[in-house]
């Protein structure tokens, strides 16, 4: 039997780079001009309020645009662009679209443009008592294109192309695959390609990513282009490259076992670069403190008094964006003295511990989930999937937490700025030209 091919291509040219990963990979061998065919990208969150950098975060528009050119000068021409991004987003899926430039693809090459978010969703069995609402969209292509981007996930370890497909799901199964025992994460998101039609994937590693799959991670310039009709394949090497072995890393694992796949690279043929040239390790986490009670860079500050328990893969997408700005509004309340004795918790699993004055339960399920915990002395709720954070604010300042909106505004400026001027950081790669 041969091999799976996964080609890598050290980028010059999109385009011309695009065209030389797939055809190392064979990448259109599995098309038929006729077929309706989807391209999925990642495009996790977006946002016109705050500045918002897309490194590492988004598929680039660069990679997009030479696909649609590519796939239409071979004759395909049933193309549809479609995303679910995160369902906080106060704008369309085809307001952003339009700030990407795929509107420009829509005019120039007929392709269209899907959000999920508002079409229809199935509910789809597979078979064994697993249930999830897929987008019609998706599951009506005969074939799709999957478009992630190469990054680290500080729940996942690495978010490639497997884990993309979450974006074809309703908030209601995105949120259940973060449950728990045999609804974990790691267990569940990896089945969501066995009932979707995925022909190709390519892992847009323009830029890479640690400690994803969000903003608050760091980016670094990669310009490298992964490609596979194999998408086990594809985010092994990727996964590889990232510096993570498969081995390590359960969502691969777990779906392996499901598939009979290997994981051993030397089971597949990788073309072009070699792994090895590009294989740099990019961390995934956030340090935490050993016991527990909150990021280290709270215990640097010398703050006490509080204790903020790490997320865990129960924390679904809406709430973990949002985590690292509820972390920056409670530090912008200290004021060089201890916190009132508070716990922060949050997720579906996590429970309220026994001596502290007061509880904040952070989203929705944390809520629930401690309604009735005789272990809170004073509960402060932070309802929402996810919290808004202006009110996350006010209600902390009910409790005496003054905390400073404008400080988290600060951050999402700094965030921005820190890749003004840097070689390579160019955000014309989120541009159709």
């Amino acid at each position: 039997m041969a091999k799976a091919a996964v080609s890598i291509i050290k980028v010059s040219d999109v385009y011309e780079s695009l065209q030389e990963s797939l055809r190392l990979s064979d990448g259109l061998a599995g098309l038929n001009v006729n077929d309706g065919i989807l391209i999925k990208p990642n495009i996790v969150s977006w946002d016109f309020e705050l500045p918002f950098p897309p490194y590492g975060v988004v598929t680039t528009s660069s990679v997009i645009s030479a696909l649609v050119r590519i796939l239409a000068e071979h004759g395909f021409n049933h193309l549809t662009i479609g995303e679910g991004s995160l369902p906080k987003l106060r704008t369309t899926g085809h307001e952003v679209y339009e700030a990407l430039g795929y509107k420009k693809l829509q005019e120039r090459y007929g392709v269209k443009l899907v959000d999920f978010n508002q079409e229809e969703f199935v509910q789809i069995d597979y078979g064994d008592g697993f249930k999830l609402d897929i987008a019609k969209k998706a599951l009506e292509a005969d074939k799709i294109i999957n478009v992630p981007v190469l990054k680290t996930h500080s729940q996942a370890k690495v978010s490639l192309g497997i884990k993309n497909l979450k974006g074809c799901l309703s908030k209601k199964s995105k949120q259940y695959c973060h449950g728990l025992g045999n609804e974990e994460l790691s267990l569940t998101f990896p089945r969501i390609i066995d009932k979707l039609p995925v022909a190709l994937t390519i892992i847009d590693g323009l830029y890479t990513l640690e400690k994803g799959p969000g903003p608050t991670g760091k980016a670094f310039k990669k310009d490298l282009l992964i490609a596979s009709r194999d998408p086990f394949a594809c985010d092994l090497v990727g996964a590889a490259i990232l510096g993570y072995n498969a081995k390590e890393v359960p969502h691969l694992t777990n779906y392996a076992k499901r598939h009979g796949s290997s994981l051993e690279l030397s089971d597949y043929e990788v073309t072009g670069e070699r792994i090895a040239d590009h294989q740099n390790f990019v961390e995934h986490d956030f340090e935490w403190a050993e016991d527990n009670s909150g990021p280290t860079g709270f215990q640097k500050r010398g703050i006490t008094g509080l204790a903020i328990r790490k997320y865990d893969s129960s924390l679904c997408t809406g709430c973990s964006v949002q985590f690292n700005p509820m972390l920056i509004l409670i530090s912008s309340a200290f004021k060089g003295v201890p916190f009132p004795n508070v716990e922060v918790i949050c997720g579906k699993q996590q429970l309220a511990s026994t001596g502290f004055d007061n509880t904040v339960l952070f989203g929705k399920c944390a809520c629930h989930l401690n309604k009735d915990n005789p272990n809170i002395k004073k509960a402060i709720t932070l309802w929402g999937c996810p919290p808004d954070l202006e009110k996350m604010a006010e209600e902390l300042g009910k409790e005496g937490l003054e905390c400073d909106y404008n400080e988290y505004v600060r951050f999402r400026h700094y965030l921005f700025d820190r890749y003004k001027g840097k070689e390579g950081f160019n955000l014309s790669d989120w541009s159709v030209e």
